[in-house]
């Protein structure tokens, strides 16, 4: 059974020798990691910080007499900035919010606009067949996949496929025109 060690106490000569470390090493730190984050200032301060988190945790070892100081602040922060490489290749990407979004957004618990929306789709689907409209309900008011669909309707599943784009196109086509008039 393995023991934890005790947290190491903090003193006010390891606050000093920290602070000493920051003021000598960060700016050059910041200038190397942005260098390593393609530009991107914010990253590299990031990529910063986790590194002068990780020297506090070490600031027992870090001394010129056990080695680079800087050199071993360079290879954590290379080692961070690589991890973060990694981490967003691994993601999907991220996509910035637009003003768009946020009109659309704000939108969304506003019930004038989805009052405004259910008329604009009660006209859009006066556009289209009977079997057409039964279709687009139980693929989207429903909740089903074309399977799904196609069994509750007794279709072929290309069927159901075929109903839902010419619905959709003849609401976008015939609708939008009727609308705009």
């Amino acid at each position: 059974m393995a023991i934890a060690a005790a947290p190491r106490r903090t003193t006010t000569e390891d606050t000093r020798a920290f602070d000493a470390l920051v003021a000598t090493h960060r700016p050059g730190l910041v200038r190397y990691a942005t260098r390593l984050m393609s530009g991107d200032v914010a990253a590299a301060e990031d990529v910063a910080q986790e590194t002068m988190l990780r020297a506090w945790k070490h600031l027992d070892r870090l001394t010129e007499q056990q080695g680079s100081v800087r050199g071993w602040l360079t290879r954590v922060a290379h080692n961070i900035a690589m991890d973060q490489h990694r981490a967003r290749r691994s993601r999907p990407t991220e996509i910035a919010w637009t003003e768009f979004d946020e009109e659309r957004a704000a939108s969304l618990d506003d019930p004038a606009r989805e009052v405004e929306d259910r008329v604009l789709v009660t006209e859009l689907l006066a556009h289209v067949s009977p079997i057409h409209r039964s279709t687009l309900a139980e693929v989207y008011l429903s909740d089903q996949t074309a399977a799904a669909a196609a069994a509750r309707l007794g279709v072929p599943v290309g069927t159901v496929k075929s109903r839902v784009f010419h619905a959709l196109r003849t609401m976008r086509t015939q609708g939008g025109a009727a609308l705009a008039a």
